[in-house]
């Protein structure tokens, strides 16, 4: 008999709790087993004294919009229309896009708030000798979950890609990206200064990128580093289906 092949799983999933810093908060309520037996006992015409030792299912209620934590971006999060149609909402994703090759490329050189331009990418490629092919999910490598994630500065310290590197991925047949950052453009404060400056092609260029021609990316990746070769493995990143969204939380896996 062949020796059975072991499979490796790495979890890319940051954890979504409450109390993040930034813009977009999160609130958990957590109810415990004596609570919800004092709460939900009355709803099925019961006392809890009829729950076994008053203890029931312990729940949670969480307040959250759809890109917290690790998660992937539909084309509607972009605009309205992508390539001339209507843009695809989260629920309507490809389950194709979200199961296929991984590679992964190393940019944790760059600072915060540099762009990664074509140029960039074809090094980092050829560095690894490796040809992009239709649906691989490529994932920018920063480093930045990895030492900022929970913290102030976490929006503030990534550098991003914009609209010209999104688009050249998009060209070579790859519907899915995503970066270990939090997000996949540069940090706000940098595009906002820009846009102060007279400069306001670069606002939000990579996402906007989507406008143009179909994608969607991952953001809030961690743990590249993980992954024992920036290639040859699987990844899954199958969003939460929510309706009509612009995106869906993700327990995104490499699988090596």
């Amino acid at each position: 008999m062949s020796e059975e092949k072991k499979v490796q799983l790495i979890d890319l999933s940051t954890t979504i709790k409450a109390g993040l810093p930034g813009v977009m908060g999160v609130n958990i309520d957590y109810q415990n087993h004596e609570e919800t037996a004092r709460s939900m006992s009355p709803s099925f015409g019961l006392d809890v004294n009829d729950i076994p030792e008053g203890k029931f299912a312990a729940l949670e209620t969480c307040t959250l919009t759809t890109h917290i934590g690790t998660h992937l971006d539909a084309p509607w999060h972009y605009g309205p229309t992508s390539g001339g149609k209507s843009a695809k909402t989260i629920d309507q994703i490809p389950l194709e896009w979200c199961y296929s090759n991984g590679v992964v490329l190393d940019f944790t050189h760059k600072k915060a708030g540099e762009e990664i331009t074509i140029a960039d990418f074809q090094q980092a490629l050829k560095k690894i000798n490796y040809q992009l092919k239709p649906l691989d999910i490529v994932l920018v490598m920063t480093g930045v979950s990895n030492r900022y994630f929970g913290t102030p500065e976490y929006d503030k310290m990534n550098p991003g890609v914009g609209r010209e590197p999104t688009l050249w991925l998009i060209d070579h047949g790859v519907k899915v990206t995503g970066i270990d950052a939090w997000g996949w453009d540069r940090p706000f404060n940098v595009m906002v200064a820009e846009v102060k400056s007279g400069i306001k092609d670069k606002l939000w260029a990579g996402h906007y990128a989507g406008k143009e021609k179909e994608y969607c990316h991952l953001e809030n990746l961690i743990n590249l580093d993980k992954i024992p070769k920036p290639y040859g493995f699987k990844v899954a990143v199958f969003p939460v289906k929510v309706a009509k969204g612009s995106a869906g939380w993700v327990r995104a896996v490499a699988i090596v």
